[in-house]
């Protein structure tokens, strides 16, 4: 059975597990090789033990080293139009996040 986390980071939720690998929004703070402390942790698995925030869990962390403080997204295009009206813009940017790995899940 394997032990999983959920944890909210920058407004989103992420499952993970210890090992695995997620990109995070961008940290200017850190560097590699550090390690940084999730402590809104919302839900934790044992494999056969659920706890269930109300709306964290209580005293549980999840701790994560970096791997590269800076990585960039795929590049998203914005494209507007007005029809009849000979109106088009095309922009685009790429995201910049940090990734990390899971290192410890602790109750």
């Amino acid at each position: 059975m394997n032990t999983y986390a959920i944890i909210a980071a920058d407004g989103r939720q992420y499952k993970v597990e210890e090992g695995q690998e997620i990109q995070v929004d961008l940290r200017d703070d850190v560097e590699g090789g550090a390690t940084i402390t999730f402590d809104q942790v919302l839900v934790i698995s044992d494999g056969t033990n659920i706890k269930l925030g109300k709306p964290t869990v209580a005293g549980a962390a999840v701790t994560a080293e970096v791997i590269s403080p800076l990585e960039k997204g795929d590049k998203v295009f914005i494209q507007k139009m007005r029809r009849r009206k000979n109106y088009r813009r095309r922009t685009g940017h790429r995201q910049k996040f940090t990734r990390v790995k899971i290192s410890k899940i602790t109750a």
